[in-house]
């Protein structure tokens, strides 16, 4: 089947493409780019690189903006999907939903009214069989915004391995977070990883912090051979 992949630069959405890969053919990305950081259904945080994800993972991208709120946001997707279906020729939609209803309902109902099939291979599996996953295969995340109780602007920049997502199943018990942060809680984005054909290196970067919230903006990387 031919996929479009609902591509944030976030570990979900990257290893709903990983997955993708192993099962189907991967025609091209698309990223819906917020103009509210409030949106419900998009992440934000260095949303504007993922031009830069796709040239190192050597697939094409489809950038799009969109207002960030709904339910304008999600009229947004039908059109730019609309679109694809017909440029590109997909099947089918691969998203990185895993426990959140909104999401995936929004996804599969858009997927229904353009006939095309919604992939989404973790869709309620645990979050951390996802990120055991990403980690095993080799993939690099990076805290990129983090928003919840027990996570200060410390993990801003933080590699997501196996210590980190030791601590973050102890900040689970205690002020249960969602382990994946899928409601919000953190945002990652994805360096380097198996099916990366360049490495993303993070040049210059700022911590934006409010003592509630905080966003690692990336301000300059480069792509690196491997």
């Amino acid at each position: 089947m031919k996929l479009c992949v609902l591509f944030s630069g976030g570990k979900d959405s990257t290893m709903a493409l990983y997955r993708g890969m192993e099962e189907h053919k991967i025609e091209v990305l698309l990223s819906m780019l917020p103009a509210s950081g409030d949106s419900y259904m998009y992440h934000v945080p260095n949303i504007q690189l993922t031009k830069y994800s796709a040239e190192a993972l050597g697939l094409p991208i489809v950038l799009r903006n969109t207002v960030g709120k709904p339910p304008q946001e999600n009229a947004d997707l039908r059109d730019a999907l609309s679109e694809i279906k017909d440029v590109y020729g997909v099947e089918g939609v691969a998203a990185g939903a895993i426990g959140s209803n909104y999401q995936y309902n929004i996804v599969s109902n858009i997927c229904k009214e353009l006939g095309l099939a919604a992939y989404t291979p973790y869709w309620q599996k645990d979050h951390e069989i996802l990120i055991r996953d990403a980690i095993d295969a080799g993939f690099d995340m990076r805290m990129v915004g983090v928003a919840a109780a027990g996570l200060d602007s410390s993990w801003l920049g933080r590699k997501l391995d196996y210590g980190a997502l030791e601590e973050l199943k102890k900040i689970r018990r205690k002020h249960r977070i969602d382990i994946g942060g899928e409601g919000g809680e953190y945002e990652s984005f994805v360096v380097d990883g198996p099916v990366f054909k360049k490495r993303l290196e993070i040049l210059k970067a700022r911590k934006v912090w409010d003592g509630v919230r905080g966003e690692l903006v990336i301000e300059d990387l480069r792509l690196v051979d491997k």
